[in-house]
């Protein structure tokens, strides 16, 4: 590990010398000056890690020089060190941006313990993360083999997200592959937990089944309907949970979260069958059976998402919530989002008000189309951090800004989640067939059955029939399904896109948020 250089100014520094010789010995290099001139003219000349600032000097005084080094490299640490403990000149100090400060007499313990904080706090917080995920890497892996059920699965899947995060903090390429390595694995036993299962999801009539996007608006929304308390049901489209955990910091400043829950998207993982589905409490085969001229299939022309408000009201009714005052907001462009941000406070009259807002899906779908976007957004991080730079600005975090000191309640949640792709798999199918890269139905499909989860009845799956003997394959873990024609040329278009509609956690395990105001 590199020595940190570390300068000490103060006018007394011959009283120092045995402070100086203790960090000499903790492996600190310490140069010391008497006065703040000659400091500045060193940091102007030399990589310093941390600056020792006396706060009263003769000449120029401690903050003086503060302000002049802090003009050379903004971002370098000071400490103040200081007799005077007085509210002002707190104030001034932390208003200067230092880092810490101590009062004199300083031991040479408290002057270590914060060069320790400082220099040696990310790479201690990268060894204690190590450390704990190898703990925990044991607990994890029995988890995956002890036949987990849907709960449980939910369980693992959060625990690989938060030690995902916790590895942005650690330095080590190799526990982040053994992560990935085990992340992976998760996957595959998912895979084929959900072949085995979501067909007896699908025909249950009785709580053997988790909730679903069919049955979240009646389960976890609207129990949180409460007489003068309005409540906001914003659906983010596309919102992974890894990439919730990276926005709720900033919801947490205006708003007390009190639930963080998932549910399982249905299948496809796609905007046109799990929103439609969320809005009408029905699974695909029977809105198109109920609402026989507003459901559209894959391949018919049209908006497939532009009944959502019409399927709502008519759940609202069958479940006798007719007479709730409700209100329906789309945002799919900026001009959209500020008309949302402008007429926020009139929704404050309603009994529920949902907000659609489809930024995320923009985002994933666009990340395959501009190479701007590519580079941006290459990976996981980079992905949830655009989310969070995203949301930060968004008219949406003004919007609810500007209600925050209100007396609301917000159920956050989503329609599905999305996948980064990496396995090309061989499809071959007739004209009819469908173009999505996670999901495909047709006739005549042809496949590697273990490649894929198929559905030859598309009606076990909840799903509509498009034509006559046509069937559903959906793509598992980190696979996307190509035609031969062009292969190479899709492949390496799409490779590394986050894509949706398949069968892995990141796509169906997706959080459902409940909040309310401070």
């Amino acid at each position: 590990m590199a020595i940190a250089k570390i300068i000490w100014i103060d006018d007394e520094i011959e009283s120092l010398q045995s402070q100086k010789m203790f960090l000499e010995n903790k492996g600190y290099e310490v140069d010391t000056f008497t006065n703040g001139f000659d400091a500045i003219d060193f940091v102007k000349e030399h990589a310093v890690d941390v600056v020792l600032i006396d706060e009263t000097m003769p000449g120029i005084t401690g903050l003086e020089t503060l302000a002049k080094i802090k003009e050379i490299n903004q971002s370098l640490p000071v400490i103040l060190i200081t007799k005077n403990e007085t509210e002002n000149l707190m104030d001034e100090a932390i208003g200067s941006q230092i880092t810490d400060y101590l009062i004199k007499p300083v031991n040479p313990n408290q002057v270590w313990l914060s060069l320790k904080k400082i220099i040696d706090n990310r790479r201690l917080v990268a060894e204690k993360t190590t450390t704990s995920y190898q703990q925990q890497f044991r607990h994890l892996f029995t988890a995956l083999n002890s036949n987990p059920d849907d709960n449980e699965w939910m369980d693992i899947y959060k625990k690989l997200i938060f030690w995902e995060l916790e590895m942005e903090k650690s330095d080590s390429p190799e526990m982040r592959e053994v992560l990935q390595s085990q992340k992976s694995e998760a996957n595959t036993e998912f895979f084929k937990f959900i072949s085995k299962n979501y067909a007896q999801w699908v025909s249950a009539k009785n709580d053997a089944a988790p909730i679903m996007s069919h049955n979240l608006l009646q389960t976890k929304v609207l129990p949180q309907v409460q007489a003068g308390t309005p409540l906001f049901f914003i659906l983010i489209d596309n919102l992974r949970f890894d990439q919730w955990k990276t926005i709720q910091p900033i919801f947490a400043e205006n708003f007390r979260i009190t639930e963080e829950d998932s549910f399982y998207s249905i299948l496809p993982t796609a905007t046109q069958y799990s929103r439609n589905s969320i809005f009408a409490g029905l699974m695909p085969v029977d809105i198109e059976k109920q609402f026989p001229t507003l459901w559209k299939n894959d391949e018919e022309q049209g908006g497939k998402n532009q009944h959502e408000e019409e399927f709502l009201i008519a759940q609202l009714k069958r479940l006798d919530k007719a007479d709730l005052k409700t209100s329906y907001t789309k945002v799919l462009n900026n001009q959209a989002g500020l008309d949302l941000v402008n007429n926020i406070h009139n929704l404050l009259n309603n009994d529920i008000n949902v907000i659609v807002y489809n930024f995320v899906d923009m985002l994933s779908h666009a990340r395959t189309e501009m190479e701007v976007l590519k580079e941006l957004a290459s990976d996981e991080m980079s992905y949830r951090s655009i989310t969070a730079s995203w949301f930060e600005h968004s008219p949406l975090h003004q919007a609810l800004k500007k209600i925050a000191d209100k007396n609301i309640k917000i159920v956050l949640a989503t329609d599905h989640g999305s996948v980064r792709v990496k396995t090309p798999y061989k499809v071959v199918g007739d004209k009819q067939t469908t173009t999505n890269l996670r999901y495909k139905h047709g006739r005549n499909l042809k496949y590697a059955s273990k490649e894929v989860l198929a559905f030859r009845d598309p009606k076990e799956a909840g799903l509509p029939t498009p034509t006559i003997n046509s069937s559903f394959i959906f793509a598992k873990e980190d696979s996307f399904l190509c035609y031969p024609n062009n292969f190479n040329h899709y492949v390496n278009y799409y490779k590394n896109t986050f894509q949706h509609g398949g069968v892995s956690l990141e796509e169906m395990i997706v959080p459902v948020i409940k909040m309310q105001s401070k």
